[in-house]
């Protein structure tokens, strides 16, 4: 294959590249979205240290973690970085849950799409990409996460869609995939694999198993294109 066209010709070429993730890491429940406040800036081998003591503690429940105080939570979480910030982020996560929703993540899932984005945006410390996760792997709607590595790796592949707004890349994924919440899950765990161990800042052209259809992977292995000039 000398060329990529669209978002399924991706996800093939990933599935074959790296086999199925089986994503979410950490499982589902209610750690699913207290892994993924824990999990920005750090990696997912901090965030389960950071899970198993908050296990430990009895504090993977949304009422208990309600009434936990931040500065104890944030002892907890110190493994996953900004324990400060991130306990203030999931105790404030877990009252609004349980004032809200009776502390179920089934009655949070069960709202109207548009809604559940609102409210999951309206909570401190949650941003567009973290909505979307447990949004596609706690509520399993089919919902694309459009994060650093889908944009980097869809640019070097020449695949980007016309304009950079949130809008027009959700529309470019969702435009050229069915509304299937298991291969979109699939999909974000291998755009995030391949990024991690390829298509990096700096790109590790030399293996990738995507460089003969990327017209960056291309030129650079040719020696036609230095990486700082590819760091997109």
């Amino acid at each position: 294959m000398d060329r990529l066209t669209d978002a399924r010709g991706l996800y093939e070429a990933l599935l074959a590249a790296h086999g199925p993730q089986g994503w979410w890491p950490g499982g589902r429940g209610f750690s699913l979205p207290v892994g993924a406040i824990l999990v920005q800036h750090t990696t997912w081998a901090s965030v389960e240290r950071a899970l198993d003591n908050l296990r430990g503690a009895g504090l993977l429940d949304p009422p208990a973690l309600a009434a936990a105080d931040p500065a104890a939570v944030a002892e907890l979480v110190r493994p996953a970085g900004l324990p400060r910030q991130k306990a203030e982020r999931l105790t404030g996560f877990a009252r609004a849950l349980v004032e809200d929703f009776g502390g179920s993540l089934e009655l949070l899932y069960a709202a109207e799409p548009h809604h559940l984005h609102a409210w999951l945006l309206a909570r401190r410390g949650i941003g567009r990409e973290t909505a979307e996760s447990v949004m596609l792997y706690g509520a399993r709607l089919p919902v694309p996460v459009v994060d650093a590595y889908a944009r980097r790796i869809v640019r070097r592949l020449g695949l980007a869609p016309d304009g950079d707004a949130d809008a027009a890349w959700r529309e470019w994924f969702a435009g050229q995939l069915p509304a299937d919440a298991t291969l979109l899950g699939e999909l974000h765990a291998l755009l995030v694999e391949h990024g991690k161990r390829f298509c990096r800042v700096a790109p590790r052209c030399t293996g990738c198993p995507l460089r003969a259809c990327c017209p960056v992977g291309r030129q650079r292995t040719a020696g036609a294109l230095p990486a700082e000039e590819v760091s997109v």
